[in-house]
């Protein structure tokens, strides 16, 4: 397995956040648009056998990783930090791989502190700018239900409401890294297929201009390789994934869990029901240890088929993979 790294230039808000699955499913919608089903479904095979064509982390500041979900009585404390900023700290430098894992917790950084690193505006003006202190920020948007054959709001069903949009801060461009099978997937096609999802739009209300981003290909090599790999026993997880029955072992694995309720997208919505089966992942930032590490840089399953996620399209899948960096978690850390 090969990989690739892709810079997102972000040029809207979002309805949705750029996780590794949801970014995987409208990659495998604009594969069908642009080649076909049947070629699609040629990539698809093998998929829930441990034979994924791609695999998508989720998009996440430039050289940095999310902090392993390690619990902080794990790390040595901190002298002088309070508690609540060092809860802040979510973003671990690439360069950070180097040192002992104990190490880390000193060195993450919160997303004030991320901004800080990026380029500073320059220009008149630029100093008197307050710097952003999030990478992102959400912000309530008002809309109505539009009666589509009379164009208006109608006479008695007047009923406003509120959804909420993802504003990153400006100049925080983004990147996402993939893993795929060169033999059945080129880095080429791979990034067309990400450039559609940015001129579309990705995920909701992407039909109102929401989910734009510009994409330009990065020369970064995988993090961590060659500085962990000889000792390594552990993975840290770019993107949701599905840990269930790989044999970890339990005392040494931390994630946080969550439910994915998904949805189906693009022509699908309107094939009836457009609700697909929910699944348990364990949340970005997952640190698994393996009975081995794996040889290619992904962990986990892919879920679904044979009517599993979806009765309108029974060969619905859902990455359960995801992206991994090889670390080394010392043998006295256990939960």
């Amino acid at each position: 397995m090969d990989t690739l790294t892709l810079r997102l230039r972000l040029q809207a808000a979002f309805g949705s956040p750029l996780l590794g699955d949801m970014l995987f499913g409208q990659l495998c919608w604009g594969l069908r648009n642009r080649y076909g089903d049947a070629q699609l479904q040629a990539l698809l095979d093998g998929y829930t056998h441990g034979r994924p064509f791609a695999v998508v982390a989720d998009a996440m500041p430039m050289g940095w990783l999310p902090r392993p979900a390690l619990p902080l009585s794990l790390f040595p404390k901190l002298a002088e930090v309070d508690r609540k900023q060092v809860k802040k700290r979510h973003w671990l430098p690439v360069t950070a791989l180097g040192q002992p894992l104990p190490e880390w917790l000193a060195l993450c950084r919160s997303d004030a502190e991320v901004l800080a690193d990026a380029d500073a505006p320059t220009g008149p003006g630029a100093r008197a700018r307050a710097r952003p202190t999030a990478l992102s920020t959400l912000h309530p948007q008002p809309h109505n239900s539009i009666n589509r054959l009379t164009g208006t709001t109608g006479r008695s069903d007047f009923a406003p409401y509120t959804l909420m949009q993802r504003w990153y801060a400006q100049g925080a461009d983004l990147c996402v890294r993939l893993v795929y099978d060169a033999e059945r997937i080129s880095a080429e096609t791979l990034t067309e297929l990400v450039e559609d999802i940015g001129t579309i739009g990705f995920g909701r209300d992407a039909s109102i201009g929401l989910g734009k981003f510009a994409v330009a290909p990065l020369a970064e090599p995988w993090p961590g390789h060659g500085q962990t790999e000889a000792d390594a026993n552990a993975c840290l997880t770019l993107a949701p994934c599905a840990p269930q029955g790989l044999g970890l072992d339990a005392e040494r694995s931390f994630y946080e869990v969550f439910t994915r309720f998904g949805r189906h997208g693009d022509q699908a919505v309107h094939q009836g029901n457009p609700f697909k089966a929910p699944v348990l992942l364990a949340r970005t930032g997952a640190l698994l240890t393996p009975p081995a590490v794996p040889a290619d840089p992904f962990i986990g399953q892919g879920l679904g088929g044979q009517g599993q996620l979806s009765k309108v399209i029974p060969e619905t899948v859902q990455q359960g993979y995801a992206p991994c960096v090889a670390v080394h978690l010392p043998e006295e850390v256990a939960a």
